[in-house]
Protein backbone atom coordinates (compact mmCIF):
# COMPACT_ATOMS: atom_id res chain seq x y z
CA UNK A 1 0.00 0.00 0.00
CA UNK A 2 2.68 2.47 0.98
CA UNK A 3 4.51 1.94 -2.31
CA UNK A 4 1.88 4.08 -4.00
CA UNK A 5 3.57 7.32 -3.00
CA UNK A 6 6.83 6.46 -4.66
CA UNK A 7 5.37 4.72 -7.68
CA UNK A 8 3.48 7.87 -8.58
CA UNK A 9 6.06 10.45 -7.53
CA UNK A 10 9.57 9.07 -7.71
CA UNK A 11 9.00 8.12 -11.32
CA UNK A 12 7.61 11.43 -12.42
CA UNK A 13 10.17 13.76 -10.90
CA UNK A 14 9.68 17.40 -11.81
CA UNK A 15 6.61 16.52 -13.84
CA UNK A 16 4.64 16.16 -10.63
CA UNK A 17 6.17 19.22 -9.06
CA UNK A 18 4.94 21.32 -11.99
CA UNK A 19 1.61 19.52 -12.44
CA UNK A 20 2.88 18.54 -15.90
CA UNK A 21 2.27 14.90 -16.74
CA UNK A 22 4.59 14.68 -19.74
CA UNK A 23 7.02 11.89 -18.89
CA UNK A 24 10.26 10.82 -20.51
CA UNK A 25 10.41 7.45 -22.23
CA UNK A 26 12.39 6.04 -19.29
CA UNK A 27 9.81 7.35 -16.80
CA UNK A 28 6.97 5.90 -18.83
CA UNK A 29 8.68 2.50 -18.93
CA UNK A 30 9.32 2.45 -15.20
CA UNK A 31 5.80 3.65 -14.44
CA UNK A 32 4.35 0.87 -16.60
CA UNK A 33 6.54 -1.67 -14.79
CA UNK A 34 5.70 -0.76 -11.21
CA UNK A 35 2.32 0.92 -11.64
CA UNK A 36 0.50 -0.73 -14.54
CA UNK A 37 -2.77 0.93 -15.48
CA UNK A 38 -2.21 4.24 -13.67
CA UNK A 39 -3.12 7.24 -15.82
CA UNK A 40 -1.59 10.46 -14.55
CA UNK A 41 -3.88 13.35 -15.43
CA UNK A 42 -3.38 16.98 -14.31
CA UNK A 43 -6.38 16.62 -12.04
CA UNK A 44 -4.98 13.49 -10.37
CA UNK A 45 -1.58 15.14 -9.91
CA UNK A 46 -3.21 18.17 -8.26
CA UNK A 47 -5.24 15.99 -5.90
CA UNK A 48 -2.19 13.92 -4.96
CA UNK A 49 -0.11 17.00 -4.18
CA UNK A 50 -2.90 18.35 -1.96
CA UNK A 51 -2.91 15.11 0.01
CA UNK A 52 0.90 15.03 0.35
CA UNK A 53 1.06 18.45 2.00
CA UNK A 54 -1.90 17.96 4.34
CA UNK A 55 -0.20 17.70 7.73
CA UNK A 56 -3.50 17.41 9.56
CA UNK A 57 -3.20 13.72 8.67
CA UNK A 58 -0.36 11.32 9.48
CA UNK A 59 1.92 10.04 6.75
CA UNK A 60 0.12 6.68 6.80
CA UNK A 61 -3.27 8.36 6.53
CA UNK A 62 -2.12 10.40 3.55
CA UNK A 63 -0.84 7.33 1.76
CA UNK A 64 -4.10 5.47 2.37
CA UNK A 65 -5.98 8.48 0.97
CA UNK A 66 -3.80 8.38 -2.14
CA UNK A 67 -4.57 4.71 -2.61
CA UNK A 68 -8.30 5.32 -2.31
CA UNK A 69 -8.01 8.13 -4.84
CA UNK A 70 -6.32 5.98 -7.47
CA UNK A 71 -7.56 2.51 -6.59
CA UNK A 72 -4.03 1.31 -7.27
CA UNK A 73 -2.08 -1.51 -5.63
CA UNK A 74 1.66 -1.42 -6.42
CA UNK A 75 3.47 -4.23 -8.18
CA UNK A 76 6.97 -4.07 -6.71
CA UNK A 77 9.22 -1.69 -4.74
CA UNK A 78 11.35 0.93 -6.37
CA UNK A 79 15.08 0.78 -5.85
CA UNK A 80 17.38 3.67 -5.14
CA UNK A 81 21.07 3.88 -4.17
CA UNK A 82 21.77 5.94 -1.07
CA UNK A 83 25.34 6.56 0.03
CA UNK A 84 26.24 6.96 3.70
CA UNK A 85 29.27 8.66 5.15
CA UNK A 86 30.53 7.02 8.34
CA UNK A 87 34.11 7.44 9.46
CA UNK A 88 33.94 3.99 11.06
CA UNK A 89 32.51 2.27 7.99
CA UNK A 90 29.76 -0.34 8.19
CA UNK A 91 30.33 -0.82 11.92
CA UNK A 92 29.87 2.87 12.66
CA UNK A 93 26.91 4.47 14.45
CA UNK A 94 25.82 6.57 11.45
CA UNK A 95 25.58 3.55 9.16
CA UNK A 96 23.73 1.59 11.84
CA UNK A 97 21.22 4.42 12.24
CA UNK A 98 20.84 4.54 8.46
CA UNK A 99 19.92 0.87 8.50
CA UNK A 100 17.01 1.78 10.77
CA UNK A 101 15.89 4.47 8.33
CA UNK A 102 16.23 1.98 5.49
CA UNK A 103 13.68 -0.26 7.14
CA UNK A 104 11.40 2.74 7.65
CA UNK A 105 11.62 3.68 3.97
CA UNK A 106 11.04 0.07 2.91
CA UNK A 107 7.60 0.43 4.46
CA UNK A 108 6.99 3.24 1.99
CA UNK A 109 7.86 1.10 -1.01
CA UNK A 110 11.48 2.03 -1.62
CA UNK A 111 14.20 -0.59 -1.45
CA UNK A 112 17.28 1.39 -0.53
CA UNK A 113 20.69 0.01 -1.44
CA UNK A 114 23.09 1.46 1.12
CA UNK A 115 26.69 2.19 0.13
CA UNK A 116 29.04 3.26 2.90
CA UNK A 117 31.95 5.66 2.47
CA UNK A 118 34.64 6.55 4.98
CA UNK A 119 35.76 9.49 2.83
CA UNK A 120 33.02 12.11 2.79
CA UNK A 121 34.61 14.10 -0.04
CA UNK A 122 34.65 11.09 -2.35
CA UNK A 123 31.01 10.34 -1.52
CA UNK A 124 29.97 13.90 -2.37
CA UNK A 125 31.60 13.58 -5.79
CA UNK A 126 29.74 10.30 -6.32
CA UNK A 127 26.49 12.13 -5.59
CA UNK A 128 27.35 14.80 -8.13
CA UNK A 129 28.23 12.17 -10.75
CA UNK A 130 24.93 10.35 -10.21
CA UNK A 131 26.36 7.10 -8.88
CA UNK A 132 24.74 7.99 -5.57
CA UNK A 133 21.12 9.01 -5.99
CA UNK A 134 21.13 10.42 -2.47
CA UNK A 135 23.83 10.81 0.17
CA UNK A 136 23.84 11.20 3.94
CA UNK A 137 26.49 13.71 4.94
CA UNK A 138 27.41 16.15 7.68
CA UNK A 139 25.59 19.45 7.83
CA UNK A 140 28.86 21.22 7.01
CA UNK A 141 29.06 19.40 3.68
CA UNK A 142 25.34 19.80 3.08
CA UNK A 143 25.87 23.57 3.01
CA UNK A 144 27.49 23.03 -0.40
CA UNK A 145 24.08 21.88 -1.67
CA UNK A 146 21.70 23.96 0.45
CA UNK A 147 22.86 27.03 2.34
CA UNK A 148 19.60 27.26 4.32
CA UNK A 149 19.82 23.84 5.97
CA UNK A 150 23.62 23.95 5.90
CA UNK A 151 23.43 26.83 8.38
CA UNK A 152 21.69 24.71 11.03
CA UNK A 153 25.14 23.74 12.36
CA UNK A 154 26.09 27.41 12.91
CA UNK A 155 28.29 28.06 15.93
CA UNK A 156 26.09 28.70 18.95
CA UNK A 157 22.94 28.89 16.86
CA UNK A 158 21.16 26.13 18.81
CA UNK A 159 22.33 25.90 22.43
CA UNK A 160 20.59 22.60 23.30
CA UNK A 161 18.86 19.61 21.78
CA UNK A 162 15.55 21.22 22.82
CA UNK A 163 16.30 24.02 20.38
CA UNK A 164 17.24 21.49 17.71
CA UNK A 165 14.00 19.57 18.07
CA UNK A 166 11.94 22.75 17.77
CA UNK A 167 13.84 23.76 14.64
CA UNK A 168 13.49 20.39 12.93
CA UNK A 169 9.76 20.40 13.68
CA UNK A 170 9.48 23.79 11.97
CA UNK A 171 11.45 22.55 8.96
CA UNK A 172 8.98 19.78 8.14
CA UNK A 173 6.26 22.38 7.62
CA UNK A 174 5.23 22.25 3.94
CA UNK A 175 5.40 26.05 3.81
CA UNK A 176 9.19 25.71 3.91
CA UNK A 177 9.33 22.98 1.26
CA UNK A 178 10.55 25.38 -1.42
CA UNK A 179 13.62 26.18 0.71
CA UNK A 180 14.64 22.52 0.59
CA UNK A 181 15.40 22.27 -3.11
CA UNK A 182 18.21 24.20 -4.81
CA UNK A 183 20.40 23.67 -7.88
CA UNK A 184 18.98 20.24 -8.70
CA UNK A 185 19.31 18.78 -5.19
CA UNK A 186 16.75 18.38 -2.45
CA UNK A 187 17.08 17.99 1.33
CA UNK A 188 15.28 14.74 2.09
CA UNK A 189 15.93 14.46 5.79
CA UNK A 190 17.75 16.08 8.68
CA UNK A 191 18.86 14.08 11.70
CA UNK A 192 20.41 15.37 14.92
CA UNK A 193 24.06 14.49 15.50
CA UNK A 194 24.28 15.77 19.05
CA UNK A 195 26.17 18.72 20.47
CA UNK A 196 29.78 19.38 19.48
CA UNK A 197 32.16 20.08 22.35
CA UNK A 198 35.76 21.23 22.54
CA UNK A 199 38.20 18.43 23.41
CA UNK A 200 41.58 19.67 24.71
CA UNK A 201 44.79 17.85 25.58
CA UNK A 202 45.36 20.22 28.50
CA UNK A 203 42.57 21.14 30.93
CA UNK A 204 44.16 24.57 31.34
CA UNK A 205 42.90 25.49 27.85
CA UNK A 206 39.55 26.49 29.29
CA UNK A 207 39.14 29.98 27.81
CA UNK A 208 39.56 31.72 24.48
CA UNK A 209 42.61 33.57 25.73
CA UNK A 210 44.31 30.30 26.65
CA UNK A 211 43.62 28.91 23.18
CA UNK A 212 46.05 31.42 21.71
CA UNK A 213 48.99 29.66 20.06
CA UNK A 214 47.33 26.25 20.26
CA UNK A 215 46.93 24.07 17.17
CA UNK A 216 43.36 23.52 15.96
CA UNK A 217 42.31 21.34 12.99
CA UNK A 218 40.21 23.05 10.32
CA UNK A 219 38.51 21.46 7.33
CA UNK A 220 40.71 21.78 4.28
CA UNK A 221 37.75 22.42 1.96
CA UNK A 222 36.48 25.32 4.10
CA UNK A 223 38.93 28.26 4.29
CA UNK A 224 36.52 30.21 6.49
CA UNK A 225 37.30 27.94 9.44
CA UNK A 226 41.01 28.69 9.20
CA UNK A 227 40.34 32.42 9.31
CA UNK A 228 38.04 32.14 12.34
CA UNK A 229 40.60 30.06 14.25
CA UNK A 230 43.35 32.55 13.43
CA UNK A 231 41.18 35.39 14.75
CA UNK A 232 41.33 33.98 18.29
CA UNK A 233 45.11 33.64 18.04
CA UNK A 234 45.18 29.86 17.53
CA UNK A 235 47.04 28.08 14.75
CA UNK A 236 44.84 26.42 12.08
CA UNK A 237 45.99 23.01 10.87
CA UNK A 238 44.46 21.89 7.57
CA UNK A 239 42.69 18.54 8.05
CA UNK A 240 39.65 16.58 7.04
CA UNK A 241 37.04 14.82 9.14
CA UNK A 242 39.04 11.59 9.03
CA UNK A 243 42.49 12.99 9.83
CA UNK A 244 41.49 15.55 12.47
CA UNK A 245 40.76 12.97 15.24
CA UNK A 246 43.98 11.12 14.37
CA UNK A 247 45.96 14.35 14.70
CA UNK A 248 44.38 14.97 18.09
CA UNK A 249 45.16 11.46 19.27
CA UNK A 250 48.81 11.64 18.22
CA UNK A 251 49.32 15.15 19.60
CA UNK A 252 49.63 16.99 16.28
CA UNK A 253 46.80 19.32 17.37
CA UNK A 254 45.85 20.49 20.85
CA UNK A 255 42.15 21.22 20.42
CA UNK A 256 39.43 19.24 18.63
CA UNK A 257 35.76 20.22 18.24
CA UNK A 258 33.78 16.98 18.10
CA UNK A 259 30.44 15.42 19.08
CA UNK A 260 30.38 13.09 22.06
CA UNK A 261 29.48 10.18 19.79
CA UNK A 262 33.09 10.36 18.57
CA UNK A 263 34.59 9.76 22.03
CA UNK A 264 34.62 5.97 21.96
CA UNK A 265 34.28 5.34 18.21
CA UNK A 266 37.38 7.42 17.44
CA UNK A 267 39.15 6.65 20.74
CA UNK A 268 39.50 10.33 21.60
CA UNK A 269 40.49 9.40 25.15
CA UNK A 270 43.93 8.75 23.66
CA UNK A 271 44.23 12.41 22.68
CA UNK A 272 42.89 13.57 26.04
CA UNK A 273 45.74 11.73 27.72
CA UNK A 274 46.45 12.37 31.39
CA UNK A 275 45.85 16.11 31.43
CA UNK A 276 43.09 16.73 28.89
CA UNK A 277 39.38 17.34 29.21
CA UNK A 278 36.15 18.30 27.48
CA UNK A 279 34.93 21.88 27.93
CA UNK A 280 31.43 21.70 29.38
CA UNK A 281 29.90 24.16 26.95
CA UNK A 282 28.39 23.08 23.61
CA UNK A 283 29.90 24.75 20.56
CA UNK A 284 27.08 23.82 18.16
CA UNK A 285 24.32 21.30 17.55
CA UNK A 286 25.37 19.28 14.53
CA UNK A 287 23.32 17.45 11.95
CA UNK A 288 23.45 14.70 9.38
CA UNK A 289 21.53 15.57 6.23
CA UNK A 290 20.23 13.37 3.45
CA UNK A 291 20.69 15.17 0.13
CA UNK A 292 19.00 13.66 -2.91
CA UNK A 293 19.12 14.35 -6.61
CA UNK A 294 15.94 16.22 -7.51
CA UNK A 295 15.41 14.13 -10.66
CA UNK A 296 15.24 11.00 -8.48
CA UNK A 297 13.44 12.41 -5.43
CA UNK A 298 11.04 15.24 -6.29
CA UNK A 299 9.71 17.71 -3.74
CA UNK A 300 6.59 15.75 -2.78
CA UNK A 301 8.58 12.63 -1.96
CA UNK A 302 11.17 14.63 -0.05
CA UNK A 303 8.41 16.20 2.05
CA UNK A 304 7.20 12.86 3.36
CA UNK A 305 10.72 11.50 3.81
CA UNK A 306 11.59 14.60 5.89
CA UNK A 307 8.57 13.91 8.05
CA UNK A 308 9.59 10.26 8.41
CA UNK A 309 13.04 11.42 9.53
CA UNK A 310 11.51 13.71 12.12
CA UNK A 311 9.31 10.90 13.42
CA UNK A 312 12.55 9.07 14.26
CA UNK A 313 14.00 12.01 16.22
CA UNK A 314 13.59 10.52 19.70
CA UNK A 315 15.03 7.18 18.59
CA UNK A 316 18.10 8.90 17.16
CA UNK A 317 18.55 11.01 20.28
CA UNK A 318 18.37 7.87 22.41
CA UNK A 319 21.22 6.37 20.37
CA UNK A 320 23.26 9.55 20.76
CA UNK A 321 22.67 9.54 24.51
CA UNK A 322 23.95 5.97 24.73
CA UNK A 323 27.22 7.16 23.21
CA UNK A 324 27.35 10.28 25.38
CA UNK A 325 26.91 8.15 28.50
CA UNK A 326 30.19 6.41 27.66
CA UNK A 327 32.12 9.61 28.43
CA UNK A 328 33.40 9.39 32.05
CA UNK A 329 32.48 12.35 34.25
CA UNK A 330 36.10 13.10 35.14
CA UNK A 331 36.74 14.49 31.65
CA UNK A 332 34.35 17.41 31.98
CA UNK A 333 35.89 20.84 32.55
CA UNK A 334 33.56 23.47 34.01
CA UNK A 335 34.06 27.08 32.99
CA UNK A 336 32.96 30.28 34.80
CA UNK A 337 29.75 32.01 33.77
CA UNK A 338 31.69 35.06 32.57
CA UNK A 339 33.65 32.83 30.20
CA UNK A 340 30.39 31.37 28.90
CA UNK A 341 29.23 34.89 28.14
CA UNK A 342 32.48 35.48 26.29
CA UNK A 343 31.93 32.35 24.23
CA UNK A 344 28.37 33.39 23.41
CA UNK A 345 29.43 36.86 22.31
CA UNK A 346 32.23 35.45 20.19
CA UNK A 347 29.90 32.97 18.50
CA UNK A 348 27.28 35.62 17.75
CA UNK A 349 29.96 37.86 16.23
CA UNK A 350 31.15 34.92 14.14
CA UNK A 351 27.63 34.16 12.89
CA UNK A 352 27.04 37.76 11.88
CA UNK A 353 30.38 37.96 10.11
CA UNK A 354 29.78 34.72 8.24
CA UNK A 355 26.26 35.83 7.34
CA UNK A 356 27.53 39.11 5.94
CA UNK A 357 30.12 37.23 3.89
CA UNK A 358 27.44 35.01 2.38
CA UNK A 359 28.57 31.86 4.18
CA UNK A 360 25.57 31.48 6.51
CA UNK A 361 21.92 31.86 5.50
CA UNK A 362 20.45 35.01 7.08
CA UNK A 363 17.01 33.39 6.99
CA UNK A 364 18.17 30.37 9.00
CA UNK A 365 20.01 32.54 11.54
CA UNK A 366 16.85 34.57 12.10
CA UNK A 367 14.83 31.38 12.54
CA UNK A 368 17.35 30.10 15.09
CA UNK A 369 17.21 33.39 17.01
CA UNK A 370 13.43 33.16 17.18
CA UNK A 371 13.71 29.66 18.58
CA UNK A 372 16.28 30.77 21.18
CA UNK A 373 13.88 33.53 22.21
CA UNK A 374 10.96 31.10 22.40
CA UNK A 375 12.92 28.94 24.83
CA UNK A 376 14.42 31.87 26.76
CA UNK A 377 12.49 35.14 26.17
CA UNK A 378 14.70 37.07 28.61
CA UNK A 379 17.73 36.96 26.30
CA UNK A 380 18.92 40.43 25.30
CA UNK A 381 18.81 39.53 21.62
CA UNK A 382 15.03 39.08 21.90
CA UNK A 383 14.49 42.81 22.42
CA UNK A 384 17.49 43.98 20.39
CA UNK A 385 17.86 41.45 17.54
CA UNK A 386 20.88 41.59 15.24
CA UNK A 387 20.30 38.27 13.48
Amino acid sequence: MKQLLFCLMLLCGSALANADVTLTAAQQAELARVAPGVNLTPELVSQLRTIVYDQSKSVDERIRAMQRLTGFSPAEPLRRTVCIWDIAGRAGPIFMAAQDQRLRLLEYGVDIQLEVYTNEGVMVEELKSGRCEAALMTGLRARLFNQFTGTIDSVGGLPTDQHMRMLLQVLVDPRLADRMTTHGYTVMGIAPGGAAYVFVNDRKINSLAKAAGKRVPVLDYDPTQARMVAQIGATPVASDIVSAPTKFNNGSVDVLPAPLVAYEVLELYKGLGEHGGIIDYPLAQITMQLIGREDKFPAEVAQLVREAFFEGYEEIMARLQEEADKVPDHWWVSIPDEDKQEYETMMQDARIQLRDEGYYSAEMLTLQRRIRCTVEPSRSECTNPVE
